[in-house]
């Protein structure tokens, strides 16, 4: 899945005729993923099914019928963390945050510390990273924080051909951020901006992106992190 390029463009239809057509087409693809799932066998691996389940949020998400995707959502993050299966659980979260509910921001902090904290896709790491530089305001020094951590994560994780194109994304990504935060043009003055916010130091970013995801969670999570982190990769 290609999570940057996978804009929802929901509602685009240009009449009611083309609205009814899409809603069919969306409902024939989540029937389809259904019969998918009610198919496979009962010694199938988890990450199988949860995997069809999640194609359906997104097919949900299309369709317009969030809340359905977001309790969807919900339940594979819950089994997802139990198998470690952390793509899974940060998926799941980025369904529940296009889902536009009342804990959508809640949900994205969640992805956001799930696709730090683990090795997932970098791809997908940057995207729930970018939602958050689009949730901040202009001035604010969380976009920053957000763009900074998702060029180191494409600089550790990220190979070849996918670390060439994040670089030059998440690059554009912290350069537009400097322009709205300070409205910063020149790259000396863009250097100094990011030496002063301490940008180039994941030592201090880091830890500033962790209270800003504790903030956005209220310090109400729905996990263990302490606990979660016994499994992170040596």
């Amino acid at each position: 899945m290609e999570y940057l390029q996978s804009e929802r463009r929901l509602g685009s239809s240009e009449s009611a005729d083309d609205d009814a057509q899409q809603e069919k087409l969306v409902a024939l693809h989540i029937a389809e993923l259904q019969q998918q799932i009610d198919a496979l066998p009962a010694e199938a691996p988890p990450d199988e099914r949860l995997h069809l389940t999640l194609d359906s949020g997104y097919a949900l998400l299309q369709g317009n019928l969030f809340d359905q995707a977001w309790h969807t959502a919900r339940q594979v993050l819950d089994e997802a963390v139990e198998n470690q299966l952390w793509l899974r659980a940060v998926e799941a979260c980025d369904i529940m945050f296009q889902s536009d509910r009342e804990e959508s921001v809640k949900a994205l902090a969640h992805g956001i510390w799930l696709g730090v904290t683990f090795p997932i896709d970098p791809e997908l790491s940057v995207a729930m990273l970018q939602h958050l530089v689009d949730e901040s305001p202009e001035r604010s020094d969380g976009a920053a924080v957000a763009a900074a951590t998702a060029g180191y994560l494409v600089e550790l994780r990220a190979q070849g051909k996918q670390q060439e194109d994040l670089r030059f994304f998440t690059r554009q990504m912290l350069g537009q951020v400097a322009r709205n935060h300070s409205q910063v043009e020149e790259q000396e003055i863009f250097d100094f901006w990011v030496e002063r916010l301490e940008l180039n130091d994941p030592g201090k970013f880091l830890p500033r992106l962790s209270q800003i995801l504790d903030i956005l969670t209220d310090g109400a999570w729905w996990f263990d992190k302490n606990q979660l982190r016994t499994h992170i990769p040596e």
